[in-house]
């Protein structure tokens, strides 16, 4: 029999074994046919490789993430990404979702890419309800029995309003839930559920929701577990006490590593390649961190064809000349080379244009704004002063914490500026009802100047915080004149600023380009004070209302805990 390739001298890694075993791989029709030194002539090539001893691994697999996280289209992430060794993805399209509803969802699904991006179905757009936050499109029971039709879809993405799935049994999310259920689609739950402890977990498990990705303590790593509960572990969740439980306790059945979200400035240096170098660094073996990004979430998302080299498994894998350092030499998809690192991706496998609809460009209904906007009114004519909450923001995390202030009043106007806090606003931008919504921020943020973006988890209104507002309203209204982004102001001046033209939340420019523009964001944002481990994630999740403890919408600011729109004004 003529196969398509013979690779000899390899360290083959075996998922079931979680060890390297030296041999041959003799590859198919796009599939593994054969591993080993044993096997004769009735297997034979005329393209045959001497591997030179390296190592080959599985096609890294990253089940929990979002394409829009890294503002570009599928076609220039699977370009982006296929050099770190990721062949396959398991997407939540929520962002595109809140923006266009279903057929957002449906412009990424029809795109054919090298990297084979799955996906997840949103179910929680928008992320709470109608009456906390307005959105462009929703998703309901309608919109997941039409998705549900699509071969690329794998699994219900993350449920977030956790509050309407314990508490109300006829709520939209536990409706869909219901639906998904009792069709005929054993698909996986996906969750999100932090500081989600005791009966509420309970009962968030109940539901048949039975995965998290947010960010972990050891504490929630052991109930979740305990529970039955599998866990995606993120960056932010890879601490030295976190790993360190996962490893002691053999926990490796029960966990796989999960990129979330990557900004494009970041993608262009790493992706799931570099969680498995840190889980290395943290102290994992590298056998276990290699099971625990291919073996593990390939088998959660019941991809049974992939996540190992064996016998009738897809070819996706990767040659690596130093596995300590985890030196990615070659990638291979479906038994075919599509980058190497003397000669970068094959070009011919990957596109060079984006097909998103024309009409998904421009979508910014909002005038430009001006200084009378962005006054803060008390309908209390007798007050000369006021004790406002504030949402604080911390250096290690993108929760926050309710905080208060008391602040001067002149004719009814507060005046917040001078007071070590900085003003935010959020203006709906699809439309609808023009709202406006203000707050106060204070802790590890910008100490001079402003920020504003359209790329405002999960509603993406228009977003602007500031310490004064004339570049607070410079700002907006670069964003508003990109047709959506990111701009930093500062005396009068724009620093930098990032055009995300599709829906406002993303670009089809190459991601170099992409990445080095949001790189600028992210540095004027440092110089003008802002300090956090992800600057542009910290200020871009402020209006996240399903993330603890005190965030913002265009309907007002939003106690998490309670999931309802709560006062500025104590």
């Amino acid at each position: 029999m003529e196969v398509q390739l013979i690779i000899k001298n390899l360290k083959v890694y075996n998922s079931y074994f979680k060890q390297f075993i030296l041999g041959d791989v003799i590859i198919h029709e796009g599939k593994f046919i054969h591993i080993g030194e044993n096997y004769d002539d009735r297997l034979t090539s005329n393209n045959i490789i001497d591997g030179n001893n390296k190592y080959m691994i599985p096609g890294l697999v990253d089940i929990h993430m979002h394409i829009e996280s890294s503002m570009t289209i599928p076609s220039e992430f699977s370009k982006a990404v296929i050099k770190q060794g990721v062949t396959t993805v398991v997407a939540d399209p929520h962002e595109i979702a809140n923006v266009f509803g279903v057929e957002g969802i449906k412009e990424f699904l029809k795109e054919e890419e090298k990297v084979d991006i799955f996906y997840g179905i949103p179910s929680s757009v928008p992320s709470t309800s109608s009456e906390l936050e307005t959105t462009g499109g929703q998703i309901g029971v309608k919109e997941v029995r039409e998705l549900l039709n699509y071969d690329k879809v794998l699994c219900l993405g993350e449920v977030m309003n956790f509050k309407d799935l314990i508490d109300d049994k006829t709520s939209k999310i536990n409706n869909i839930i219901n639906y998904v259920k009792y069709n005929n689609k054993n698909i996986p739950l996906e969750g999100h559920c932090p500081k989600i402890e005791g009966v509420d977990l309970s009962l968030y498990l109940c539901s048949g929701v039975n995965g998290d990705h947010t960010q972990q303590s050891v504490k929630s790593l052991e109930e979740k577990i305990r529970n039955g509960m599998f866990i995606e572990v993120q960056h932010k969740s890879m601490t030295k006490e976190n790993m360190s439980y996962l490893i002691e306790n053999n926990l490796y059945e029960h966990f796989c590593l999960a990129t979330d979200d990557v900004m494009a400035d970041k993608l262009l240096d790493g992706h799931l390649n570099k969680l498995v170098i840190e889980a290395m660094n943290l102290g994992m073996s590298p056998e276990n961190s290699i099971y625990v990004s291919t073996y593990t979430p390939a088998r959660r998302m019941g991809l049974f064809d992939r996540g190992s080299i064996a016998p009738g498994k897809i070819a996706d894998f990767i040659l690596l000349s130093n596995l300590e350092e985890f030196k990615i030499e070659e990638v291979y998809k479906n038994g075919e080379q599509v980058y190497s690192k003397s000669n970068g991706i094959k070009r011919e496998y990957f596109k060079n244009k984006s097909t998103i609809k024309k009409e998904f460009y421009n979508s910014i209904k909002l005038d430009k704004i001006i200084n009378d906007d962005l006054l803060v009114k008390v309908s209390n004519k007798y007050l000369d002063n006021v004790t406002c909450r504030t949402m604080k923001v911390s250096e290690n995390t993108t929760f926050t914490q309710e905080c208060e202030k008391t602040l001067k009043l002149d004719n009814q106007i507060l005046k917040w500026e001078n007071n070590d806090c900085a003003l935010i606003a959020v203006f709906e931008r699809y439309g609808k009802n023009n709202n406006v919504s203000f707050g106060l921020v204070e802790g590890s943020i910008l100490k001079e100047g402003a920020v504003a973006t359209t790329w405002a988890h999960d509603h993406h209104n228009l977003m602007v915080m500031g310490n004064n507002v004339d570049d607070m309203v410079l700002a907006a209204n670069k964003v508003i004149s990109l047709g959506g982004g990111y701009a930093v102001a500062n005396k009068g001046s724009i620093l930098a600023n990032l055009s995300l033209p599709i829906g406002g939340i993303i670009s089809d420019e190459p991601i170099e380009i992409l990445g080095e523009n949001l790189g600028k964001v992210r540095s004027a944002m440092k110089d003008l004070g802002y300090n956090h481990m992800n600057e542009i994630m910290s200020f871009s999740t402020l209006s996240l209302p399903v993330s603890p403890a005190l965030k913002i919408t265009d309907k007002g600011l939003i106690d998490v805990g309670k999931n309802k729109i709560i006062s500025l004004f104590k």
